[in-house]
């Protein structure tokens, strides 16, 4: 499975601007979205449809993808869907305000984040800083020799390390996405502390959560359930609190 982690390096051993790809069939959206994250720092390459983006990833090496749910030649939905057969290259979804069951759908598929037109564009910067600060956090000088022992958290047959990035579940690495992980990481670090969803939108998410739609929190939650409890229906590890939100039951 193929993982953005760290940014390039110069010729001279300087960190490279990072890389986003934006894909959207609207040219003033890609325009203005393209200006704010070049002013930002970023490298940024733009596409008006569906059709190139495999090819465009495997040419541009882009860290984070910001792609349009609505797009011609293929849907952004149906990008999503292929690309997170082989990699967790981290996306964040544009939608339509009507559109909420799109919002959820592009979630449930693998996306780490969403934005709802018309959005801020300096939302979206923050948004991609969000999406990248917490995907490269692990990476630090020094290599896994100078891991400490308090980056791995234990539950019986649930391991979560933290250095990695990594969960494993009877010994058996669990494929999760950015978002998923930094959610579990998230509750498991404060174990039984009830959190709400807005908490959650806040803490995890690095937003505000006026910007944020609460579901968004409840799929990747299901979501988690899914890939590591063995019954999600009666989770063993992350609770609900009905009336307030989610907590982790050690």
């Amino acid at each position: 499975m193929v993982t953005r982690m760290t940014a390039t390096e110069g010729p001279g051993g300087e960190a490279a601007p990072q890389r986003i790809l934006v894909v959207d069939d609207e040219p003033t959206v890609r325009e203005v979205v393209a200006t704010y994250l070049a002013r930002d720092g970023f490298e940024v390459r733009q596409l008006a449809d569906g059709g190139r983006v495999s090819e465009a990833i495997a040419h541009f090496d882009p860290h984070l993808v910001v792609l349009d749910v609505m797009l011609p030649v293929r849907s952004g939905f149906d990008v999503l869907r292929e690309l997170r057969t082989h990699s967790e290259l981290p996306v964040i979804l544009l939608t339509a305000r009507s559109d909420e069951a799109d919002r959820v759908l592009g979630l449930e598929l693998g996306g780490d984040d969403y934005l709802v037109k018309p959005f801020s564009p300096r939302e979206l910067t923050a948004r991609v800083r969000s999406v990248l600060r917490r995907t490269t956090a692990h990476v630090s000088g020094g290599g896994g020799a100078a891991r400490s022992a308090d980056t791995t958290m234990r539950f019986g047959p649930l391991t979560i390390d933290r250095a990695a990035r990594e969960v494993t579940v009877d010994g058996s690495i669990v494929s999760l996405t950015a978002k998923e992980f930094d959610l579990l990481a998230h509750l498991a670090a404060n174990p039984r502390q009830v959190f709400s969803r807005a908490q959650l939108l806040h803490d995890v998410w690095d937003s505000d959560p006026a910007f944020q739609d609460p579901a968004t929190v409840t799929v990747h939650v299901g979501r988690l359930r899914g890939k590591i409890e063995s019954d999600p229906e009666h989770p063993r590890w992350i609770a609900t609190v009905f009336g307030v939100g989610y907590r982790f039951e050690p």
